[in-house]
């Protein structure tokens, strides 16, 4: 766990637990968020995330749902448990409807794809109560969302096309194309 906080800008209603494995997004959305005046504690798993949650209640938090070693579902419980009234975020790159509502009715005030950016993530932190936050100004479009997609379940394959391609049920040079394409806007 690491604690990561702009100084002189943080009082101590600002905490934020920021669980998730991924450790380039989590290492730059904790940067993000402090500057924000967030005083930013870092987990990389469901343990460290539970251990984070009880040492010191958080009053904001952002969770990974699908971690390395099980459900960060199980994090906002355990953020529930000892902070009632703290407003946790769920991230995901495995967006659907189920889990979707599974994370709101554990606790969760907002449910949003990555790669999120940390102005709404820091919005819907911010909303107050039942206010929804404002949709994004400029959304990621399909041909974005697709590409991120693939490039994720490559990454779960070990950057391995043929496995890629099988999961995704396309074919392998269609694949090899796309991956080497730049990001769509």
């Amino acid at each position: 766990m690491d604690m990561i906080s702009a100084p002189g800008q943080v009082d101590a209603s600002r905490t934020l637990l920021l669980v998730d494995d991924d450790d380039t997004l989590r290492e730059r959305l904790a940067r993000a968020l402090a500057k924000r005046g967030y005083a930013v504690t870092t987990a990389g798993s469901v343990a460290a995330g539970i251990a984070a949650a009880r040492t010191n209640p958080p009053r904001f938090a952002v969770c990974d749902l699908r971690l390395a070693d099980g459900n960060g579902l199980d994090v906002v419980a355990a953020i529930r448990e000892t902070n009632p009234d703290a407003r946790i975020v769920m991230l995901t790159g495995y967006g659907n409807i189920a889990t979707a509502v599974a994370a709101v009715k554990a606790g969760a005030v907002d449910y949003m794809a990555k790669p999120a950016d940390a102005d709404d993530i820091d919005a819907a932190l911010q909303a107050d109560g039942d206010e929804k936050p404002e949709p994004p100004e400029r959304p990621m479009s399909a041909d974005r969302v697709r590409w991120e997609h693939i490039n994720r379940i490559y990454e779960l394959c070990e950057r391995n096309v043929s496995e890629t391609a099988r999961r995704l049920n396309m074919h392998r040079r269609t694949l090899q194309r796309i991956l080497a394409k730049h990001s769509p806007r």
